[in-house]
């Protein structure tokens, strides 16, 4: 049987581990995946049990860990587990960085700055009026003003944009906007819309599968999925189409369960809609 470690190291399966710390939300995005907003349940992942198994994770031969959510800054020790996760392997936080003023901005800076973990954030166009359609109104301004903010102060930040089609010309200026704080062409993801959670209730996104998605396991409250497009909620009720195991502990159990699945599947499957 093929070990965990060959199957990254072959790329059969990724090398990112991904965590699922919460659902709940300060948004209420017209494409969320799991339909998060702020009365959702938080469902959350323990923060030493997140830091516990990122250890199995680089005992097995996982290379990279990513937490999201929900809004993971809304779990109120974020900055502390992040940083602690940024040191058993390099680590991406996805982030719609509204909360980033103040003390909490300070917080972020005092245990993110020159640690082995990126913020990736969330924008979509670049102006308010495309942005603040899915996102909510407001969301562009506090975006580009906490941007700046976490750079100058040494967290590194990559930028996502989710989009069902950008108008032409629109994502020179989103470049040429993140390029102005610093942040180069390759840490700028661009992906589509995705047909679950509540993309789908709207008619938005398009469809993706397995085959569709990169093998990257991804541990929730509810079990372990493949990739962290699989978690996702429909009508209040998680899918469990790419559901790989109830089973979370030992990390062991659903990587293995993992490769098994990911095992024969043709070389550039995962990359058919673009989507990491």
């Amino acid at each position: 049987m093929t070990s965990v470690a060959d199957a990254v190291r072959d790329g059969v399966i990724g090398e990112r581990l991904w965590f699922y710390a919460n659902y709940h939300c300060n948004l209420v995005c017209t494409y969320c995946l799991t339909e998060s907003g702020p009365s959702v349940a938080r469902r959350g992942l323990d923060p030493g049990w997140m830091l516990a198994r990122a250890h199995e994770a680089k005992e097995l031969g996982f290379g990279a860990l990513g937490i999201t959510g929900g809004e993971p800054f809304m779990v109120a020790t974020m900055p502390e587990t992040a940083a602690a996760l940024g040191a058993v392997l390099p680590t991406v936080v996805l982030s719609n960085a509204t909360l980033f003023a103040g003390s909490r901005l300070e917080r972020v800076a005092e245990h993110l700055a020159g640690a082995d973990v990126h913020v990736q954030v969330s924008l979509d166009a670049p102006n308010a009026r495309d942005n603040d359609t899915q996102r909510g109104d407001g969301n562009w301004t506090s975006v580009t003003e906490a941007v700046p903010r976490l750079v100058e102060r040494g967290v590194k930040v990559r930028i996502a944009t989710t989009t069902e089609g950008l108008e032409p010309g629109d994502l020179d200026r989103l470049c040429s906007l993140h390029r102005s704080w610093g942040i180069p062409d390759t840490d700028h993801v661009v992906r589509p819309v995705v047909a679950r959670g509540r993309a789908a209730l709207a008619g938005m996104g398009v469809e993706a599968g397995p085959d569709d998605l990169a093998a990257e396991l991804c541990l929730t409250a509810d079990g372990a999925f493949w990739s962290a497009f699989g978690p996702t909620v429909r009508g209040g009720r998680v899918d469990t189409d790419l559901l790989v195991t109830r089973t979370t502990t030992p990390l062991q159990v659903p990587a293995a369960a993992m490769v098994r699945l990911a095992a024969g599947r043709p070389a550039g499957t995962d990359a058919v809609l673009g989507i990491r």
